[in-house]
């Protein structure tokens, strides 16, 4: 019998981008086999899950060029999920969770979001309901099924996406970064669910994860791809781990008992009092767009120059609400978030007028016209795809400069030196869309650095990041902080916030309470 899944010199390369995604690779995965994907950062991770969910087309009208074969029982992938399909059999050949789960959101409501590949795969309709419910549940997703997917939170929309995926019962589970957006106690919950599901069913997995501790002991082999193509490593966990650890450390793996370290010496941010206030909230009330009530109220706080602080929560509390607040892209429900004379500046007279009534005051950060509003206060989104508006990186990156006014020379040194710093000179003649999920999170930080804002706030920041790229962003920021920049980041990351030690503030049941450390000597 032919292995589930067998690669024989597959590589592919995507439409306008020179280099492979992946190249030469030679692969095979047994059914009911359990292996953990690793690599570095742009290694080509997703691009093989996403090949063996037979979701690349490397036709005449595909979206890149594949070289040898990828096969899914012998044969090849993309045509193997179509035959899936038709066969009607209620059962997939493969499921695949992407990394990013809002591109796997395809319906209005919860319920009929999970049904949709029942239906695809023409489950009954008797039966379609049952394993929906089953499956929200599995996933700790307790919401009514016609709950708007709009008003899901990113971890949310990652638990309704593995809910999907669940629901079809697939032969082989492909997982990309399937906790990067949850707490740790949803992260630990969604892994037992899955070992739970791989011992009901009987399928294999093939994971990409970057906690790799949480999932060593539900994993029996270790598959590394080698950035330059091929294969770095292939064995049993233990074996591989203790024979190879060094090397694959040094090449960026996360490995489990190891901590990545910071590039320079990150010091422990000083507390909340240290410098000037740049922003204040002043009983802040938030909520999701077209939600009604708020999800968090009476927030009182400070940002300060120079401060990093945490904001953290399970996930639904309205982190990321209060994030888009704080960055001046939503006005809050009630309350209001002031914006101090030592970040407002000279600011008065190109100042948004808002379509009723007065201009805003000037001390109104979501009141300012946009070439203000970047030259102050810096965004990342949860999806770095949604602030992308060019056709290569380096022009991505001078989007920001030269809404500021700088022109030629001003711009390319700018762009020059972040390309640099996040390790993306080798792509800046790519396209921003073909990036992998880390490189992509790497651009839009920079993007965000390149008007050099006083306040930067970022949402999950070191998503998708090797060993590697997470210590290299880690003390870029605490250089941030340094030089007087204000860092408030919305994250799961617990490393992160022991490698920073700013203030946190903690979100759930509706409110925001605010721990500080002291300082370290």
């Amino acid at each position: 019998m032919s292995p589930l899944l067998s690669a024989r010199g597959w590589g592919w390369r995507w439409n306008a981008r020179r280099a492979h995604a992946v190249q030469g690779l030679d692969l095979e995965v047994e059914a009911g086999e359990r292996v953990l994907l690793l690599g570095a950062s742009g290694a080509g991770k997703s691009t093989l899950l996403a090949g063996a969910a037979g979701l690349l087309d490397g036709g005449p009208d595909g979206t890149g060029e594949a070289e040898g074969q990828l096969l899914l029982d012998g044969v090849p992938a993309h045509e193997a999920r179509q035959l899936a399909v038709a066969a009607g059999a209620g059962r997939a050949r493969t499921g695949l969770l992407l990394q990013d789960p809002q591109a796997q959101t395809v319906l209005a409501r919860v319920g009929d979001d999970v049904a949709f590949g029942l239906e695809n795969h023409a489950v009954p309709a008797e039966r379609i309901w049952p394993r929906v419910d089953a499956a929200l549940d599995d996933v700790g997703l307790r919401l009514p099924r016609d709950h708007p997917t709009s008003r899901l939170s990113g971890g949310q929309r990652q638990r309704l996406a593995l809910a999907g995926v669940l629901a079809l019962q697939p032969r082989l589970l492909l997982l990309d970064e399937p906790t990067a957006m949850l707490d740790p106690e949803g992260a630990a919950a969604l892994r037992d669910v899955v070992a739970e599901r791989l011992a009901a069913t009987g399928a294999g997995l093939l994971l990409v994860e970057h906690r790799v501790d949480l999932w060593v002991d539900l994993v029996d082999r270790v598959v590394v791809l080698a950035p330059g193509g091929g294969v770095l490593a292939d064995g049993p966990v233990g074996r591989v781990l203790a024979e190879r650890g060094d090397e694959l450390a040094a090449a960026g793996v996360w490995l489990p008992g190891r901590a990545a370290v910071p590039a320079g010496r990150v010091r422990p941010r000083p507390p909340g009092g240290a410098g000037e206030v740049l922003l204040s909230l002043e009983g802040v009330a938030v909520g999701r767009r077209g939600s009604g009530a708020p999800v968090l109220t009476g927030v009182d706080a400070e940002v300060r120059a120079g401060s990093f602080t945490a904001l953290r929560g399970v996930n639904g509390a309205g982190k990321s609400t209060l994030a888009l607040a704080v960055a001046g892209l939503v006005p809050p429900v009630s309350g209001r978030v002031r914006a101090h004379p030592a970040l407002v500046g000279g600011l008065a007279a190109r100042r948004r007028r808002r379509p009723w009534g007065s201009p805003p005051p000037a001390d109104d950060p979501a009141g300012w016209a946009p070439r203000d509003l970047v030259s102050r206060v810096g965004s990342v989104f949860q999806d770095p795809r949604h602030q992308f508006v060019a056709q290569t990186v380096a022009d991505e990156l001078a989007v920001g400069p030269r809404r500021l006014g700088l022109v030629g020379e001003q711009v390319d040194l700018r762009v020059a030196e972040l390309l640099e710093r996040l390790r993306l000179d080798r792509l800046a003649r790519a396209n921003p869309f073909t990036l992998s999920g880390g490189e992509q999170r790497r651009l839009s930080v920079a993007t965000a650095l390149a008007t050099r804002p006083r306040v930067l706030v970022l949402d999950e920041p070191t998503f998708g990041q090797d060993a590697r790229t997470w210590a290299e962003l880690v003390d870029l920021l605490a250089g941030l902080c340094d030089t007087g920049t204000a860092v408030v980041a919305a994250t799961h990351d617990v490393d992160l916030c022991d490698a920073l030690a700013g203030a946190t503030w903690w979100v759930g049941d509706g409110r925001l309470r605010t721990e500080v450390p002291v300082s370290a000597p």
